[in-house]
């Protein structure tokens, strides 16, 4: 695939303009400050939905543990940046975030993705409570139950959000359209058939799960500079529920869905929160419309192309198929 194709420079041009935009409306004082940390959570939700994606919609396996992973990148960034409060400190930290919960990932992929179905969804699970259960006990390190404070705010904002989430949105995409990516698709179809080809089925899901707790990670070390405090119930079991309803609400298999639906879920809690207590009911009430009306989420399993739009097909994962209407 060309680096420098009429596509990528295309959403590059796209991504520039609306960050110029964002700028602008900052500059100018239209953007409010409550804008702009409502903007960095979004951020967070569209990583931590694609991250998830990755491995629900194009690998097929259930897993209900990416709170835990998001963790680990929160506390890591959190340790590293009380010591240091620095943007090279930040950088590491959110590097080791990820490396480490890929290291944790593989260790406890390996042997649980060999589960289907529930029992994948339990085994997941208990993982991220393991890891929640670990960061209690270490106290030495994270302070237990208190969990972390003093990190430094003045490291995020929604510039490095966006940063961080168009490249992680990026990689993922890519992962999803190079070779491995095609097999997981594969693998998702048809496990039997896939493993019959000589392709390793194991090695094809832990891929996609260690990527997808990477980008977990990532949404951690954010979430844990823009908030300034974390402890351990930030990521429970409620937060792993959050990141599959937003999967579930833009399309599984959809990436576009995920970032649609991080924004609509994101800027509906913004405008609900005069709502008070009604909050959660009437966002329950529209998310089961949703539901019922669209059951397959608000895309599907669709992806929007801009080689649609430029008048050209691009090669992409059968499965996928573009917003185009067919004649």
């Amino acid at each position: 695939m060309k680096l420098f194709n009429r596509t990528n420079i295309t959403w590059l041009i796209l991504i520039i303009l609306t960050f110029v935009l964002l700028e602008i409306g900052v500059t100018t004082g239209f953007t409010s400050p409550v804008m702009q940390q409502t903007l960095v959570t979004i951020m967070i939700n569209i990583m931590l939905a694609v991250g998830l994606n990755l491995i629900v919609g194009f690998s097929g396996q259930l897993a209900l543990g990416h709170a835990g992973f998001m963790a680990i990148g929160a506390y890591a960034t959190g340790i590293m940046t009380r010591q240091s409060p620095n943007f090279i400190s930040f950088i590491l930290s959110v590097l080791a975030g990820a490396v480490i919960a890929g290291i944790v990932a593989f260790i406890v992929g390996y042997p649980t993705l060999r589960l289907k179905g529930d029992y994948l969804a339990i085994a997941t699970l208990g993982v991220a409570e393991i890891i929640r259960v670990a960061i209690l006990n270490m106290e030495g390190l994270t302070n237990g139950a208190a969990g972390l404070s003093g990190i430094p705010i003045y490291l995020m904002n929604w510039r490095t959000a966006t940063v961080f989430t168009v490249i992680v949105v990026i990689f993922v995409l890519n992962y999803i359209r190079s070779s491995r990516g095609r097999a997981t698709i594969a693998v998702r179809e048809d496990e039997i058939a896939t493993e019959s080809l000589g392709i390793n089925t194991t090695k094809m899901k832990v891929a996609a799960f260690v990527i997808g707790a990477m980008a977990a990670a990532v949404a951690g070390s954010v979430h844990a500079t823009n908030l300034g405090v974390i402890n351990p119930s930030q990521f429970g079991f409620d937060r792993s529920i959050d990141v599959l309803i937003t999967v579930v609400f833009g399309g599984i298999g959809s990436i576009t869905g995920s970032i649609v639906a991080g924004f609509i879920l994101g800027i509906l809690n913004l405008y609900l929160q005069q709502f008070g207590a009604l909050r959660m009911i009437i966002y329950a009430i529209a998310l089961i419309g949703i539901m019922i009306f669209k059951p397959s989420g608000l895309l599907g399993g669709r992806e929007f192309s801009l080689s649609t739009l430029l008048g050209r097909e691009e090669d992409r994962p059968g499965f996928i198929k573009s917003l185009k209407k067919k004649d």
